[in-house]
């Protein structure tokens, strides 16, 4: 028959680690604060260090170079020589051969035909506030290193904002778990990209913060700034709209930050020559294109539901936003449960974020986390509240179970 052994048999590291561990305890939630704030700023720091010494040498780097100085080099030879030549100079000669060779394929074609490069741009084009602050930025230092710079400061500022937020509803001590989350979220690989992609997140942040503050100018100006960095927003913010108006929700903010937006749209569409949505769908989803001028290819079902399917399955088996997305859904889910909700004003965000991320999937099914990347985090920052509830509830209980102990009680 089994029976428990004595409590005098028992190992005496198993009692120094149980000291061990309490003191570690102790001495985290004395210091919580301060250990999450400099744990998550350190990484910030190295995220950012890392975004300019090792950048990721990626094909956009050029179209998004290009249009920055279109109006330098209005030639399309010119400008795709400029843009080649430009890259060749600010990265090593094997991610240049990698960028511009690939045995015959799209990348070699590219490389060797202006014109279907320059019928590219309007994919890139609409991206107005990314390429405005390259060519301003061109001005002070080589393109590259602009692009580097922009990563660098969309690092910190998305880092400062997340500290501001946590601490305005006082949860500085998960900072380490939200570090955990990017750090999942491909926060990293996200920083060394050079694309817009960061900057928008971390105005879209700011944005959200200015929303559950309640500054309603910030809000506008913040979300409109995140749009224009990547129009593809556009789709969050008509959600976020229209569930506002529906629950009766205060946020003129966020419906001014919309119907600018909304306007810009069309115009800076227009004014980029985009080639439309299902062309680009087309060429990002289906097949690749080699010149955009004039294509319009009929719309299929049966061609978008494959697409669709296959960013699924490499959303899945690739990235990781489908996790991460689903991580704060149980996070939601659990401390509902628990009896910890979200208030009325937070919980309209929380779903608006979700449901954008299902929408601009079902737009344009594109597997990339980076596409979805802004929408990751703000639902855990808003989580911190009643995570930070329940710890309070917690350690309250704990405190009183600790008070009814009765000391040399054996039973």
């Amino acid at each position: 028959m089994l029976t428990r052994p004595p409590t005098s048999s028992a190992n005496p590291l198993d009692g120094l680690t149980g000291a061990g561990l309490a003191r570690g305890e102790g001495a985290y939630a004395r210091w919580a604060t301060s250990i999450g704030a400099m744990a998550f700023s350190l990484y910030i720091l190295l995220t950012a260090a890392t975004a300019w010494i090792m950048p990721d040498a990626n094909w956009d780097m050029l179209p998004y170079l290009a249009i920055a100085e279109e109006g330098t080099y209005p030639d399309p030879q010119v400008l795709h020589d400029y843009a080649y030549s430009t890259v060749k100079a600010g990265v090593s000669a094997g991610d240049y051969k990698a960028l511009t060779d690939d045995g015959g394929g799209f990348r070699s074609h590219m490389t060797e035909n202006a014109a279907d490069f320059h019928s590219l741009l309007g994919m890139y084009r609409i991206k107005f506030l990314y390429a405005e602050i390259l060519s301003s930025l061109s001005h002070v230092v080589s393109p590259v290193e602009a692009m580097r710079l922009v990563q660098v400061f969309s690092v910190l500022l998305f880092g400062l904002i997340t500290l501001l937020w946590l601490r305005s509803e006082g949860a500085l001590a998960l900072a380490p778990v939200v570090g955990a989350i990017l750090i999942m979220a491909d926060f990293g690989e996200t920083a060394r990209a050079s694309t817009p992609d960061l900057l928008c997140s971390a105005l879209f942040l700011g944005g959200l913060l200015a929303y559950t503050r309640k500054r309603e100018v910030a809000t506008a100006i913040l979300l409109f700034l995140a749009f224009m960095a990547r129009p593809d927003n556009i789709v969050f913010l008509a959600i976020f709209a229209v569930l506002l108006v529906a629950f009766r929700q205060r946020g003129w903010g966020a419906l001014a930050g919309f119907g600018a937006s909304f306007i810009a749209y069309f115009a800076i569409s227009h004014w980029a020559q985009h080639p439309g949505w299902w062309p680009h769908l087309w060429f990002s989803s289906i097949e690749q294109h080699y010149n955009m001028v004039g294509f319009e290819p009929p719309f299929s079902v049966a061609a978008y539901l494959k697409a669709f399917a296959a960013s699924v399955v490499r959303a899945i088996g690739m990235n990781s936003w489908v996790g991460v997305s689903v991580l704060a859904l149980a996070g939601w889910f659990g401390l509902e449960r628990a009896g910890f909700r979200l208030d009325r004003r937070a919980g309209v965000l929380f779903a608006a974020l979700v449901l954008g991320v299902l929408a601009k999937f079902t737009v344009f099914p594109i597997h990339d986390t980076r596409i979805y990347f802004p929408n990751l985090l703000p639902p855990f920052l808003l989580l911190a509240t009643p995570l930070m509830a329940l710890w309070a509830s917690a350690s309250r209980s704990g405190h009183r179970a600790a008070l009814q102990v009765i000391p040399g009680d054996k039973a």
